[in-house]
């Protein structure tokens, strides 16, 4: 069978709208780019007619491959499902559906990886956004910067050519609560950026609502930083040493003024306070346990229905993992 040089992953989700254009720019980079390309398209779950187009253009087309979800997992777990199907020789490019991010770069990223980069990402020099989200953005990456361990770039989202040898450890990352760029920055390699300006949805409505971009932005900070936890430390030992201060104020009155102070009020912002802040931490930790949680329970991070590959329909088969391993011992 063809192995390609380059598959390019792009996750779907309710892009109907958008689908025949999105083809219509991949049909076009494949028929003048000298790279041997396949595309791996994901649905995740859409309930327009999104489903039906992949369907039939990968039965028409054997250089689409389909992957069909079993519901909405998300674009991070959707993505994640893209890349296991990957079978590329070279390298993958990572796009989304909407057209924002502009297929056509992979020449330029292509350029790159052959200079020796198993990274090459996308940095937005440019959005074409409204003022309020170019700034939450904006604000985000550079906290996230300042406060993760990791060095993640600056306005770089998961538009990206990864090298095989990158997408395989990413495959083998079980994390359930996953931040792909962050990911893909801990990994290592050598990598480098690539400015564009990011262009305007082509067609449809955004798929990120703002519960979706602030469950990201908290994988991204609850994942890749130490800064929550040793927020509550540094917190408990400012508090601690308000109350040392505010003690001695007290004795220092009682002793020399044989005097105490007064006041309800003060009393009671300060209970207020306190109550506030142990609130704040416990709600810090419980982020963090919750992902434990989620981990813990090893869940398959996506279950796929059904794929269509090289024109043919698969249904993947679930085994009992136990029954799995004991029919092994057994062959051995």
């Amino acid at each position: 069978m063809h192995t390609p040089q380059i598959n390019i992953v792009v996750p779907l989700y309710n892009e109907g709208k958008v689908f025949d254009m999105l083809i219509d720019r991949l049909d076009q980079l494949m028929q003048t780019s000298p790279l041997s390309i396949e595309v791996i398209l994901i649905d995740d779950g859409s309930r327009d007619e999104t489903p039906d187009l992949m369907r039939k253009l990968s039965l028409a087309n054997p250089r689409y491959q389909s992957v069909f979800l079993s519901r909405n997992f998300g674009h991070q777990l959707a993505l994640t499902a893209g890349l296991t199907y990957v079978n590329a020789s070279e390298a993958v490019l990572i796009v989304d559906g909407d057209l924002q991010d502009p297929p056509e770069l992979l020449a330029d990223f292509y350029e790159q990886y052959k200079k020796g980069y198993d990274v090459v990402y996308a940095v937005r020099k440019k959005r074409k956004e409204n003022f309020i989200k170019r700034a939450a953005y904006a604000s985000f990456y550079r906290f996230l910067k300042r406060v993760s361990y990791v060095e993640i770039p600056l306005d770089s989202g998961d538009f990206s050519l990864v090298s095989r040898a990158v997408i395989d450890h990413l495959n083998a990352m079980p994390e359930e609560s996953r931040f792909i760029r962050g990911m893909r920055s801990w990994i290592g390699y050598k990598q480098i950026g690539v400015e564009y300006e990011r262009s305007e949805r082509q067609a449809g409505e955004s798929k990120y609502s703002l519960k979706k971009l602030l469950e990201l932005a908290f994988n991204g900070i609850f994942n890749f930083s130490e800064y929550p936890i040793q927020l509550i430390t540094r917190l408990g030992l400012f508090i601690m040493s308000l109350s040392g201060i505010y003690l001695l104020t007290v004795l220092f009155k009682r002793l020399v003024y044989n005097s105490t102070p007064e006041g309800f009020t003060a009393i009671l912002a300060t209970i207020i306070a306190f109550g506030g802040i142990q609130l704040f931490a416990i709600g810090l930790i419980g982020e963090y346990v919750l992902r434990i949680f989620f981990q813990v329970k090893k869940r398959p991070l996506f279950i796929v229905k059904n794929s269509i590959e090289r024109g043919e329909v698969r249904v993947p088969v679930v085994r009992d993992k136990d029954r799995f391993a004991e029919e092994a011992d057994r062959a051995d």
